[in-house]
Parts: C-alpha cells; sequence; structure tokens
C-alpha cells in the first residue's frame, strides 16, 4: 500500500511538473511561432514587389534586345550632304503618356528591416516637331531623366515612316519629353506606341483624341507589345481626365493576389494566392477608365485619331 501511495504522489506530482511546464513553455513557443508567421507573411509580400520590379527589367530588357536586333539589320544611312536636303517635309503632334517611377522604401516590421518596391503613376507630355533637316532623329526630356527614349523613338519613326509611306530624307523629327518632376527611373520603351501615333499622325496632319492615352512598346513590326505597371498608370490617366486608356493585348490578362486564411489548431496561417483576371474589367470597375486593347499600330490609330 505504501508502494501505491507513493506512486501516486509520484504520478500527481509529475502532472503539476508538466502542467506548469506548458504553462510557461507553451505560450512562448506559440509567441515564437507566431512572430515566425508574421516574418513569413512579410517576406511573401516583400517577395511579391520585388518579382513586380523582376518583371519589369525583364520587359525593359527584351524591348532592348529586340532594338538591338533590328539596328543591327538596319544600320542608318549616312546623309547625302551637310546642307538641308529638299523635299522635307513638317508637322507636330503631341500627346500625355502614362509613366510608372520606382524607388525603394524600407520599413521596419516586428525589428526586420524589409524593403519593398514602390511605384507611383504620373503623366508625361510627349510631343514630336518635324522640320526641314538631314533625316535625323532627336530626343530631348524636360527636366534631365533617368529615361532611354531613343530606341522607342528610332522604331516609331521606322514603322511610321512604312505605314505612311512618307519620306523623311530631308527632314528631322524632334521628341521632347516633358514631365512636372524630375524621374530617376521610369520604363522609356512603354512609351513607343505612343510615339508611334503622335509620329503617324504628325506626318499625316491628322488630329489625335485628346482623350485617350496609351501604354505599350512598339517593334519594327507595328506590334504593341507588354509594359508594367498598368495600374499605376491607369489610375494616373484617369486622374489627368483622360477617358479612354489603350492597353496592349498582351496586359489583357492581370494576376491578382487575395489571402487565403487558415486555422491550425491555435495557430493562423495567411497565404497569398494568385489569381488570373480581366485587366480591362478590373481597371473599369476600380478605376473608372475606359479601356480598349490594342495588339498592332492599327488597332492604335483606330482608337486614338480623332474622327469627324
Amino acid at each position: 500500500m505504501k508502494v501505491l501511495h507513493i506512486l501516486a504522489v509520484l504520478l500527481a506530482v509529475s502532472v503539476l511538473v508538466n502542467v506548469g511546464f506548458v504553462a510557461i513553455v507553451f505560450p512562448s513557443l506559440e509567441s515564437d511561432i507566431s512572430g515566425l508567421v508574421d516574418k513569413t507573411n512579410t517576406l511573401g509580400a516583400e517577395n511579391m514587389q520585388l518579382q513586380k520590379q523582376l518583371d519589369q527589367q525583364n520587359i525593359t530588357l527584351q524591348s532592348y534586345v529586340s532594338q538591338l536586333s533590328f539596328y543591327r539589320a538596319n544600320p542608318p544611312e549616312p546623309s547625302a550632304s551637310n546642307g538641308t536636303p529638299s523635299g522635307s517635309v513638317t508637322g507636330f503632334a503631341s500627346l500625355q503618356a502614362p509613366a510608372v517611377s520606382q524607388r525603394i522604401v524600407q520599413d521596419t516590421v516586428n525589428g526586420f528591416v524589409t524593403q519593398r518596391l514602390v511605384q507611383n503613376g504620373s503623366m508625361m507630355n510627349i510631343s514630336v516637331e518635324i522640320r526641314p533637316g538631314q533625316e535625323r532623329i532627336l530626343v530631348q526630356t524636360t527636366p534631365l531623366m533617368g529615361i532611354v527614349f531613343q530606341d522607342a523613338a528610332n522604331t516609331a519613326v521606322h514603322v511610321a515612316r512604312n505605314r505612311t509611306g512618307v519620306s523623311l530624307a530631308g527632314s528631322d523629327a524632334i521628341f521632347s519629353i516633358e514631365a512636372e518632376h524630375q524621374i530617376s527611373s521610369v520604363d522609356g520603351p512603354s512609351a513607343g506606341a505612343l510615339m508611334t501615333l503622335i509620329m503617324i499622325a504628325a506626318l499625316e496632319n491628322q488630329p489625335i483624341n485628346p482623350a485617350i492615352t496609351i501604354t505599350g512598346t512598339i517593334d519594327k513590326d507595328g506590334h504593341v507589345g507588354a509594359v508594367g505597371g498598368i495600374i499605376e498608370k491607369a489610375t494616373a490617366a484617369k486622374e489627368s481626365g483622360k477617358t479612354l486608356f489603350l492597353l496592349p493585348e498582351e496586359n489583357s490578362m492581370l494576376v491578382q493576389y487575395t489571402k487565403k486564411t487558415s486555422r491550425f489548431g491555435g495557430f493562423t496561417l495567411v497565404e497569398q494566392v494568385p489569381e488570373r483576371i480581366s485587366a480591362p474589367d478590373y481597371i473599369k470597375e476600380t478605376i473608372g477608365i475606359d479601356v480598349v486593347v490594342v495588339d498592332t499600330i492599327d488597332d492604335v490609330l483606330a482608337a486614338g485619331l480623332k474622327t469627324s
């Protein structure tokens, strides 16, 4: 009997010790796991931001590779003389273009320092003046900006010349890009389709519908290519008074991330689940601007030139 009493006492003591251990250790363990979950969610959000930046850089790089291949195959012809050639043409056209500037912001969450990419939409005025010259294609920006427009301008002139059949042998095309503030980083090739539109309008002396704007790259065949930051650009277009936003076919679908919450015991796991949705529908519903999807420069002209 004494043995049984001793065993009972030992069992009771063991239970009390275990209860005390759980009461002390489990809250600490739960707090640690909760902190790890928060850190995982933060890193997941940061990863999505970095993925956006990578996608944007890939789009820009692909455009530059395409431009380089084109100019290697089509080197510019030397000017016949230093004077002003005869048969020059003149013209002028302009349109506001949406742009996205990028910057890295540091945040401190639960003691951890993280970085995230912040993208802001804005509008720039892009114009082209065609005047007597030596078949030069010139680009100027005001103020000075960290933007490469020259390749987009060269391709825009090439496509416009092929589309209209107008020779520029005796003329210069001068593109001007003006913004309210200096922009340190922006996707220059995304203005290619708009630059082609205003170039054609200038050559043919056709008015452009001032209510529209467009984002999209342009290649030598007149294809309008994908760009990044379409939500920020659509927002900037809406805020500037535009009522129609021309969007590349390749950007017609968006990947939207929604939060999915799961519970395991006393823990909550939050994950970001990707879902493909219609970009025109989403922009129309959330931003309030009409969208027309375009694939070629002919689509752009049909929607962008003003009709009587």
